[in-house]
């Protein structure tokens, strides 16, 4: 009996972090994430308020960006670090904003890129006024070669939903 339930016990914690459900919200939903994922809550979709964004690893990142005057500070978590925690096993990240306004993102370019799905501007949370509650961030401090219409284009703002596909 011993055996079997040490056994049991090394199978269960061996097994990915995906095959755990995520956490249902406690605040306001801020991001739903649907599609090609394996973690999701009891809805079947994974939905994040911002506590929960603010638990993933996050990056800052101060950049000039063809939305505001001057260089900006911008943080939030990781475009990697949520596709980690939805268990994404898609080839694109399609992003949809409040207004429907919508791009596709290679997942490849969110793995080669340190994007961040940006939830603060300037150390402020950010609000929808200010292209919040998220928006989509590539490094263009750190990689100038992205600073170009392509890439503005999948900088989305006022992101509310993401479907892996």
């Amino acid at each position: 009996m011993r055996l079997l339930f040490t056994l049991s016990a090394i199978v269960l914690s061996t097994l990915p972090a995906w095959a755990m459900p995520l956490p249902k919200a406690t605040g306001p939903v801020v991001l739903t994430v649907t599609g090609a994922i394996d973690n999701v809550d009891e809805n079947g979709k994974a939905e994040f308020d911002m506590a929960m964004l603010e638990a993933l690893e996050q990056k800052e990142t101060t950049s000039l960006t063809p939305w505001y005057d001057g260089e900006m500070t911008f943080r939030g978590p990781l475009a990697t670090a949520l596709l980690n925690c939805v268990g994404a096993h898609g080839q694109t990240v399609h992003v949809t904003a409040i207004n429907d306004y919508s791009a596709d993102i290679p997942i490849a370019d969110l793995i080669d890129n340190p994007v961040i799905f940006a939830t603060h501007l300037n150390g402020d949370q950010m609000s929808v006024r200010d292209k919040g509650p998220i928006f989509v961030i590539y490094p263009f401090d750190e990689h100038p070669e992205l600073y170009n219409e392509s890439y503005f284009g999948k900088s989305v703002w006022q992101v509310v939903s993401i479907d892996i596909r």
